[in-house]
């Protein structure tokens, strides 16, 4: 009897109702909209939800035309994307610099992780644009691309070090006896077990790399924050447009996040 108990419990737990989960999603959904419409009432803000659309398309008789709004988005894109290679290849580079044994890497690696993760980001993108900027000459869109790289890099190398490290010794050691080179052994053994492994936090660094990237329009890149600013200058629709623009920057780190999730699901039936 006791294991029949014990067996329904169990089946209980795993069998657990979607319908709970949407109840309770529901009425947080409903107290949010209560607070804002109370908010919004005090406050006496008058909702222009109707204008919002025109600045994320416009269908005429020349079909499909994106709006300011999307076109930013496309801006942060095209940022992200190229900063999130860059900084995964830094963050992969430095993490191998710190586990070296040459002294000189190490040191080079420890120095730019310090100044990289004990200043903010803000400061780096302004360093890089007026001061390194003109000398290199480097323009708006590349210097907040290098800014990004090298900020988020350097927390990434710390999680590809963490995953490498927590990979065992004997691997190494047996890869080595087998006649495999280094290269070889990180490429084909450390790596492709220590992904599968960093992958979770990985994705929290792309999250924050996203989010991160409103930054660049501090040196008037028109991303999607810029693009938001500039139409509320004109509109007046603060609330609208940071709404929009905040529901815009959770939609893409939500897919981002579920993607991430099936990956981590397929890795886990291959082992």
């Amino acid at each position: 009897m006791s294991n029949n108990g014990g067996r329904r419990r169990v089946l209980k737990r795993v069998y657990r109702s979607p319908l709970t989960d949407i109840f309770q999603f529901s009425l947080l959904a409903l107290l949010v909209i209560w607070f804002f419409v109370r908010s919004t009432e005090s406050l006496g803000y008058n909702w222009q939800w109707a204008r919002i659309p025109a600045f994320l398309f416009r269908l005429d008789e020349n079909g499909l035309t994106w709006g300011p709004l999307m076109e930013g988005l496309m801006v942060t894109f095209q940022i992200s994307g190229i900063s999130l290679v860059l900084a995964f290849t830094i963050g992969l580079t430095t993490a191998l610099f710190r586990l070296s044994d040459s002294f000189v890497a190490r040191s080079i690696a420890q120095f730019y992780l310090e100044t990289s993760r004990n200043t903010p980001l803000l400061i780096q993108l302004f360093f890089i644009y007026f001061v390194a900027g003109p000398v290199i000459g480097l323009g708006r869109f590349p210097s907040a691309v290098l800014a990004l790289s090298l900020f988020e890099g350097a927390y990434a190398s710390e999680i590809f070090r963490a995953g490498i490290v927590s990979i065992d010794r004997g691997q190494r050691e047996a890869s080595y006896s087998l006649g495999l080179s280094g290269l070889d052994t990180y490429r084909y053994i450390i790596l492709p077990q220590a992904i599968r492994r960093i992958l979770p936090p990985l994705t929290s660094q792309a999250i924050s790399l996203i989010k991160d990237s409103a930054l660049v329009s501090t040196i008037a890149i028109y991303d999607l924050t810029m693009q938001a600013q500039a139409l509320i200058a004109e509109t007046f629709l603060t609330f609208e447009l940071w709404f929009t623009v905040g529901g815009m920057y959770l939609a893409v780190t939500t897919v981002l996040s579920l993607l991430v999730n099936y990956l981590e699901n397929r890795f886990r039936i291959s082992t």
